[in-house]
């Protein structure tokens, strides 16, 4: 009886050792483009259904009402706060620009917070435009910089850092994260990102100098959905691409200096009998975003168009892309704001 038993345990030992031993094969190619492909369309699907997508693609056809441009420089020290949107008509002569006090402190606080109506914005241009009837209008969103300085000095010399998140009824919106330095026309830094709620993350930056350096990439919880790097040099017109990689989920399609042929690697392994053809629609380096298309050829034969599989995601995409390198609603609601707070507070 003793033996059987120990027979049966050795029996059912070698049958759990052999299923520990059994993995899940690998997915081809093609499937892992179709599963990563998917995650981009559901990632901006979701991005783009929200509060935090509408301010990034607002304030770009915003109006200017003056040339003069603000030359000064600001600390968070300087404009640290709580203030609410309080309007005063009497003028205050200290910029043409910013001739209204618009802003009322309330309350102290080592942070820059701003309470105002969400109509102003969602539409930009109705705080560039001072308005009486809005005064009466409920203060639901607000802004909290947690690092702000803002050094201009002269054309193409500059030093910007803003860290803010943001609430819409008290509704989380998500956060932005932007830095910029230029001494220079060629020597520039630049990356903005902006995190929503639920994980997603979209981000672009880009360096000037002898070799120029642009990246946009679309993350969940810190996993690269999207990732695009280009590398170039020279400048002007003849500026040319130098190495180039696109990253969709597991898969990377890199060209570059060095390579005989446009190069598909899935999970960091050499495809051999996949292959790609990247496309330009004009004579000039491309990015997914504008102007550049991928056709991928899988191991079957079959091919498909990048732009095809990830074709409703590409509109968002595209918006998305030049609001990160503009940033328009930094520029046209927050650096207004704290310019504004900070002109009519001396």
């Amino acid at each position: 009886m003793k033996r059987n038993i120990v027979i049966t345990g050795i029996v059912f030992g070698i049958i759990g050792w052999g299923c520990q031993k059994v993995e899940t094969p690998p997915q081809g190619l093609k499937l892992s483009l179709e599963k990563a492909t998917s995650d981009i369309n559901t990632a901006i699907s979701k991005i783009s259904a929200t509060k935090g997508y509408q301010l990034l693609t607002s304030g770009s056809n915003i109006t200017s009402k003056s040339e003069v441009v603000f030359k000064d420089s600001i600390t968070l020290g300087l404009i640290a706060g709580i203030y609410d949107y309080q309007p005063d008509s009497v003028k205050h002569y200290h910029s043409p620009l910013y001739p209204y006090r618009l802003f009322k402190k309330t309350g102290e606080s080592n942070e820059m917070i701003v309470n105002l109506p969400e109509k102003l914005i969602f539409h930009c241009n109705y705080l560039h435009n001072y308005n009486p009837a809005d005064s009466v209008l409920k203060n639901n969103f607000t802004i909290t910089a947690s690092d702000y300085h803002l050094y201009y000095n002269w054309w193409n010399n500059l030093d910007y850092k803003l860290t803010a998140g943001l609430t819409l009824d008290s509704e989380d919106l998500g956060s932005m994260d932007i830095s910029a330095v230029s001494n220079t026309y060629k020597d520039q830094t630049y990356s903005s990102g902006y995190t929503f709620p639920g994980g997603y993350n979209i981000s672009a930056s880009w360096q000037t100098g002898d070799t120029a350096i642009s990246t946009f990439a679309l993350l969940q919880n810190n996993d690269v959905l999207l990732k695009e790097t280009t590398a170039s040099v020279g400048t002007g017109f003849h500026r040319r691409e130098r190495q180039y990689t696109l990253t969709i989920g597991n898969i990377d399609i890199k060209r570059g200096y060095g390579l005989d042929s446009i190069q598909v690697y899935q999970d960091g392994v050499l495809q051999k009998t996949a292959g790609a053809k990247i496309t330009d629609s004009a004579d000039t380096t491309g990015t997914i975003c504008n102007k550049r298309d991928i056709l991928l050829t899988f191991d079957d034969g079959t091919t498909a168009k990048l732009s095809d599989l990830i074709g409703p995601a590409l509109i968002e995409l595209r918006t998305l892309w030049p609001s990160l390198h503009d940033m328009y609603f930094a520029e046209n609601v927050v650096d207004y704001i704290a310019i504004n707070i900070y002109y009519n507070s001396r």
